[in-house]
């Protein structure tokens, strides 16, 4: 009589269909939307009042909404906005949480148990947004970029991460590296970070979503619409409908429909993130779970 438990037996056919219509419908109702947004933002006005607002598929593809969008300053200014605030803040987030990682992964190190206890304090408790309103506007970084990068540069869930997949890697490597005369800076460089790119790719793919995708803390900490990114202008175009906004108007000029215009910034809000998962998806599963179950 066999031991194994179920699910390490040999599927059945039929739960292998139930499978793989499962699939097949969380596969539509992902891409489905993302059909619509696309379509609409190339459909003509006249396809968009026929089908009552959104388009399925176009039968003429138009690129005046995108053309519109970018023959202005504001759409423009802002998309360079975001990446720089989005490289920066990745970069000098990825930097201190592998710093504190490292150093709260390592024994006897100045502080450890004290500062290990205050990282994971703040996974309970946060200081709120009064506070770190408060923090801002005292440090003189109100209407900066730095407001949008520094105040959430480090999260605890993140340096917890980190910190499980260090401590899985063998001792012995740091302690060959120390009889060979490596100091800790010299160990971080040629041992950790090499062996630490899974989930080093991992957090920095999450840190840049986060920064790309962030619109409050704009909206709380510039007053400044010149330095807006392009989330922030996506929401106050959506909310104010504000088809002008997007470009300069001539007068007499026939503008896109608003939805076009609406599901084309959509659309350039969403590629960049696209074209980067994929380089990173390799990196995903042995990333999260390694520093998941490790530590």
């Amino acid at each position: 009589m066999s031991t194994r438990p179920p699910w390490a037996g040999k599927p059945k056919p039929v739960a292998l269909a139930l499978k793989g219509l499962a699939l097949v419908l969380i596969s539509a109702v992902v891409i489905f939307p993302f059909l619509v947004v696309v379509s609409t933002s190339l459909a003509t006005k006249q396809q968009i009042d026929e089908n009552g607002g959104y388009v399925l598929w176009p039968t003429r593809i138009s690129f005046d909404a995108y053309t519109q969008i970018f023959d202005g300053t504001q759409v423009t200014r802002s998309i360079v906005i975001s990446i720089g605030v989005t490289a920066a803040g990745t970069a000098f987030s990825l930097i201190c949480t592998v710093l504190a990682a490292y150093g709260l992964s390592r024994r006897g190190s100045l502080f450890q148990r004290g500062l290990l206890s205050f990282v994971l304090i703040t996974l309970l408790f946060g200081p709120g947004m009064i506070p770190v309103y408060l923090m801002v506007k005292q440090l003189g970084m109100l209407n900066t970029y730095w407001a949008l990068i520094i105040p959430g540069a480090v999260s605890a869930f993140n340096v917890v991460i980190v910190r499980g997949f260090i401590q899985g890697i063998p001792k012995e490597l740091f302690d060959a590296a120390r009889m060979d005369g490596a100091g800790e800076w010299r160990i971080l460089w040629s041992i950790v970070a090499p062996l630490s790119r899974a989930v080093v790719a991992v957090v920095g793919l999450f840190l840049a979503v986060g920064y790309w995708n962030n619109y409050f803390s704009p909206l709380l900490y510039l007053n400044d619409t010149e330095m807006w990114p392009l989330q922030l202008v996506m929401r106050s175009f959506v909310l104010q409908n504000n088809v002008t906004s997007t470009a300069t108007h001539i007068p007499g000029q026939v503008l896109p429909p608003a939805q076009s215009i609406q599901m084309a910034l959509v659309v350039i809000a969403v590629v960049p993130i696209l074209c980067v998962y994929p380089f990173l998806t390799k990196h995903m599963s042995k990333g999260m779970l390694t520093g998941a179950v490790k530590g």
